[in-house]
């Protein structure tokens, strides 16, 4: 048996770097996570304190082997990251993306890490980092169009056919939410603090259909938040729902637009109190949903990597 296949014995260690957080898992030979680590020691610290540094220290506390490789996706390989790893020009498969992963050079160990996207179109200019690994674990059909939801700080939507990636997105809703609370006339209405938003909020589930029944044309609306807290007492936790409701309901409405979302399922990859937003405004624009758990789609593609460079033995090759 190829040491590769050792059960309960690490094989791989997987990395999700973001710009705040990363996340460490080590990897069997058979795919399988033995242990996991999260930290806030993302892109930000690590400029600081060094990438090799704090990837050795999460390495020593979870014991891992010395020679043990490392395969990387997020923005540990953006321009301000420890390597550069070059964008891949979509459209592109998705197995050719994870295959371009980029050598770490001056290591002891073999560290990789998983290239971007970029879509070069002059109108439509667009990039991402980290996106492309969940993207990979998601469970896509081979064959057959899927038009794939991924919200966040900058939510992105994407289009993949039979297996390549053809083009995408990107809508900042969740910063959009965090600019327009904290520094606009907004701030007045959603006070300092408001609770966080729930999909089952009347005035979340109202608002979202507003956006969606006025084509995402959420600009008009949004100085009704302020005026509806001083005319009719809206409180600041439903001003906060009116606001998320609005802009989820606006990226919605705009990227099915753009993309030409027809009777195919929406492929929403999210986890948590997110995943419950934008699986309730997906509902309400009258599409079908299936969920795919953001942190373990990550985590799947980024073993899928490992397997496309070589660092872990595919599943059913000779031992």
């Amino acid at each position: 048996m190829s040491p590769g296949f050792a059960s309960n014995a690490p094989a791989v260690a997987a990395v999700d770097w973001g710009t705040t957080r990363m996340r460490v898992w080590l990897i069997d030979g058979q795919g399988k996570m033995l242990a996991e680590r999260r930290g806030d020691d993302g892109l930000i610290t690590a400029q600081q304190k060094g990438f090799a540094t704090i990837l050795e220290g999460h390495l020593a506390a979870m014991g891992a082997p010395e020679a043990l490789p490392v395969i990387i996706c997020g923005m540990a390989g953006s321009r301000q990251g420890w390597l550069e790893a070059p964008y891949v020009t979509v459209p592109a498969p998705l197995s050719a993306i994870l295959g371009g992963a980029a050598k770490v050079p001056g290591q002891s160990r073999d560290i990789r890490i998983v290239p971007g996207l970029a879509q070069r179109l002059a109108d439509a200019p667009d990039v991402m980092r980290g996106e492309e690994t969940q993207l990979a674990g998601a469970g896509l059909p081979a064959r057959g169009r899927q038009l794939v939801c991924m919200p966040g700080t900058h939510s992105k939507w994407v289009l993949v056919e039979d297996g390549a990636v053809v083009g995408f997105g990107t809508w900042p809703t969740g910063e959009l939410f965090s600019v327009l609370a904290a520094h606009s006339i907004l701030r007045h209405s959603l006070g300092e603090h408001p609770k966080p938003v729930t999909s089952d909020n009347p005035f979340f589930r109202r608002w979202c259909e507003t956006a969606l029944g006025e084509g995402g044309d959420v600009t008009s609306r949004l100085f009704s938040i302020r005026a509806a807290g001083l005319l009719q007492d809206l409180k600041a936790d439903d001003a906060a729902a009116c606001l998320s409701g609005l802009l989820i309901g606006g990226e919605i409405a705009s990227a099915s637009r753009r993309h030409g979302a027809g009777a195919e399922p929406v492929v929403l990859v999210a986890s948590g109190a997110l995943a419950a937003l934008y699986q309730a405004a997906l509902g309400l624009a009258g599409f079908e949903v299936r969920t795919v758990d953001a942190d373990e789609a990550v985590r799947a593609g980024l073993v899928e990597a490992a397997r496309e460079n070589g660092m872990i033995a595919r599943i059913g090759a000779a031992r």
